[in-house]
């Protein structure tokens, strides 16, 4: 008989039980929004931006209504104009370059290696371009960021990193976001925590923190945040600080705090059923597995693995084939952007020049989520799955 799964990829847990009774208390009392307090009450999101600061290890942090909007917010912060050029990877999501073009500024894109992460040749090569890279850590995958800041800082260009996929993961033991000038992560739901959206921003720079509170449309309101400046590095800025309003609000807080507190303990387990998945695909006939460098600690919540080479249609068989059995595979190759997958030329408010190298990989990318709803068993079936399918197009 052959194996199928019947599981979904998409079904996340539930909401932690301590959650849903600290969104059940903000609901009975009804102050969402997170500037309306009662005297002497520290609102929920006020305190998870402290409870995030000291669990990055930051001085600052800033709660907002998206990851698209802290990415945006950073931008703004460091003073990113219109039809500026910013560096960013050819290897991303839509909601990257997407932050880049909603300050109208313009994407400059850089490669990506075998290893899914951004080609620090190419870097090199372009950092002449641009003040400001813009480094998406994709699918959770972490370049070598000694050498990766090395060359920025020598450069003079700052560097935001979008940490949407590595909540958790870490360089040589230090968290990912905490490199660069600021580190943007994200609350959707198909993350590493979960309150349907949200975002989080964090840094050590002063002026920055004080620029991305008043953007976020704090008023005149910043004293009522825990993870802030002082009221002097306000004063400096806030006349000339536009208000650009996304706040997050004490609901989505309260269902955050929590899940933050268990995120190690999750880590742990995604990374099992990860390990499962990698160990039933090693060896493959004709599938290269992305290999993980020791410096890194990564989050499992998604795998990817590369069909190197393969034609288009041979791809798709594969594809489709896998989801006969009850298998959803992504993939980034396709000639038209097809859900969350999209490329580089699929971006066509931006200007780019091909980049053969980096087209290669992109077209044989594969990729998969592997929520916490998946039992071990489950990852080993799914892995079987994959290795039968993929075998039998390759031998074929």
């Amino acid at each position: 008989m052959t194996e199928t799964f019947t599981g979904s990829f998409t079904q996340q847990e539930p909401i932690p039980n301590e959650a849903v009774e600290a969104a059940l208390a903000v609901l009975r009392h009804g102050r969402l929004h997170r500037y309306n307090v009662v005297p002497g009450e520290l609102g929920e999101t006020a305190l998870l931006e402290q409870e995030f600061a000291a669990q990055m290890g930051a001085k600052y942090c800033l709660a907002v209504s998206s990851g698209g909007y802290a990415l945006a917010t950073a931008l703004r912060a460091v003073g990113v104009q219109p039809g500026e050029p910013v560096l960013t990877n050819a290897f991303t999501l839509a909601p990257v370059p997407g932050a880049i073009a909603s300050v109208g500024a313009k994407p400059v894109f850089v490669g990506v290696t075998e290893n899914l992460t951004i080609d620090l040749e190419d870097l090199e090569a372009k950092l002449d371009q641009a003040r400001v890279l813009m480094l998406s850590h994709m699918r959770g995958h972490l370049c070598d960021m000694d050498r990766l800041m090395q060359l920025c800082d020598a450069a003079g260009v700052v560097v935001i990193e979008d940490c949407a996929h590595t909540m958790g993961a870490a360089w040589r033991g230090q968290l990912s976001g905490r490199q660069g000038a600021i580190g943007c992560y994200s609350c959707q739901t198909y993350k590493h925590v979960n309150s349907g959206e949200g975002g989080l921003l964090v840094t050590d720079d002063d002026e920055l923190a004080a620029k991305a509170t008043m953007l976020s449309g704090s008023y005149m309101l910043y004293e009522r945040h825990l993870a802030a400046p002082g009221p002097e590095v306000f004063e400096r800025i806030k006349y000339t600080t536009p208000n650009v309003s996304g706040r997050m609000d004490n609901l989505r807080a309260a269902i955050l705090r929590p899940q933050l507190r268990d995120l190690d303990r999750q880590v742990g387990r995604w990374n099992e059923r990860y390990q499962a998945i990698e160990d039933g695909l090693r060896g493959t006939p004709g599938l290269t597995m992305v290999e993980r460098p020791e410096a890194e600690t990564y989050v499992g919540s998604s795998i990817q693995f590369l069909l190197l080479d393969w034609l288009p249609e041979r791809i798709a068989e594969v594809i489709s084939r896998c989801a006969g059995r009850g298998v959803e595979l992504k993939w980034f190759g396709g000639a038209e952007p097809t859900g969350f997958t999209s490329r580089y030329d699929s971006w066509r408010y931006a200007e780019s020049e091909r980049m053969p190298a980096s087209d290669r990989v992109l077209a044989g990318i594969m990729d998969m989520r592997v929520p916490l709803t998946f039992s071990l068993e489950d990852c080993q079936l799914i892995a079987r799955i994959i290795r039968a399918e993929v075998g039998a197009v390759y031998q074929s």
